[in-house]
């Protein structure tokens, strides 16, 4: 098993079995520097299908989210269904880091993270947008009026949107079923 396969093993495993474990709390500088930001919560789920970028095998987690920050600087928490803290994943320009129960690790970008943790780039700068709703403004989109958008090689499908769900599909150029899929359902519509 490659390197990245084991880490997004380890992730989806200490998504569903660290209820004990935690990560701790944030530092009260990072706190500090963030205690203003904007604050969306929900759930989310991805499923990277076998083949799909390279994964041996499939790839599914489920957890619940905290986002806080924009683009340039933020933190994403993830939590299991308990409410245990299983991973905190914070960046600023030129650096990202994740921390679980386990270790802290650094990145260049919160692509690359983002990738060797899960099996593939999400684009978490793209979903302050996208949760409200709206294409990210620092990149192009293609419009597909009241279904939704593509955008950074996703097609964001925003139908079910005023409750909260939005699921967006990783686009396959190669074929028709699509690399990933990621549900994001918002405890409250922004």
């Amino acid at each position: 098993m490659n390197r990245r396969a084991t880490l997004a093993a380890v992730a989806a495993a200490a998504l569903w079995l660290s209820a004990c474990s935690t990560v701790p709390k944030a530092g009260v500088q990072e706190t500090a520097a963030l205690s203003e930001a904007p604050r969306l919560t929900g759930r989310f789920g991805l499923v990277v299908p076998a083949g799909a970028g390279g994964q041996p095998r499939g790839q599914s987690v489920n957890a619940n989210f905290e986002l806080l920050g924009d683009p340039t600087r933020g933190r994403l928490e993830m939590s299991t269904p308990m409410g245990s803290l299983v991973a905190r994943v914070s960046w600023q320009p030129g650096a990202a880091t994740v921390r679980t129960p386990d270790e802290e690790r650094s990145y260049d970008t919160l692509d690359a993270l983002t990738q060797e943790l899960l099996g593939e780039a999400l684009p978490v700068q793209a979903l302050f947008d996208w949760l409200k709703g709206r294409p990210w403004p620092n990149t192009p989109f293609r419009s597909l009026g009241e279904q939704g958008f593509e955008q950074l090689g996703w097609q964001v499908d925003l139908r079910r949107y005023p409750s909260g769900l939005i699921v967006a599909q990783r686009l396959n150029p190669g074929g028709p079923d699509p690399l990933a899929t990621l549900r994001l359902k918002l405890d409250e519509a922004q």
